[in-house]
């Protein structure tokens, strides 16, 4: 299983980024190797539309899980599309996250903002 976290930092002490689509970086973990790789997000500097290209990004990664603390509903519907499950982040690092994904602590996120449009945020 693939998952994703945005990062403010490439490193796992990092906190989970608060925005999904302008997060400078992605954390792609696989359970089955516990190995994990970051990734730039290409979408973050886009004058607009960044949750859905970082959406794509996460997409086309295939990663099955998103630990993220909110999402816009334009990128909910791309991970909808895709059967991609979101979860939402604890307060604290990205190894913090991961580890309470894996013991079973964080919940479905399920409530979607409208997004920030042209105002720099997602």
């Amino acid at each position: 299983m693939k998952i994703v976290i945005p990062a403010d930092e490439k490193v796992l002490a990092s906190d989970v980024c608060m925005s999904f689509g302008r997060a400078p970086y992605f954390y792609i973990y696989e359970t089955l190797t516990k190995m994990g790789d970051f990734i730039e997000n290409e979408a973050a500097n886009s004058p607009g539309g960044a949750g859905v290209k970082a959406a794509q990004i996460v997409a086309d990664s295939h990663a099955d899980v998103l630990i993220t603390p909110r999402c816009g509903e334009n990128a909910a519907e791309v991970f909808k599309a895709t059967k991609l499950e979101i979860y939402k982040s604890k307060p604290g690092s990205i190894q913090e996250n991961i580890n309470a994904f894996m013991d079973k602590k964080l919940v479905i996120l399920d409530q979607f903002h409208a997004g920030f449009h042209g105002v720099g945020g997602n």
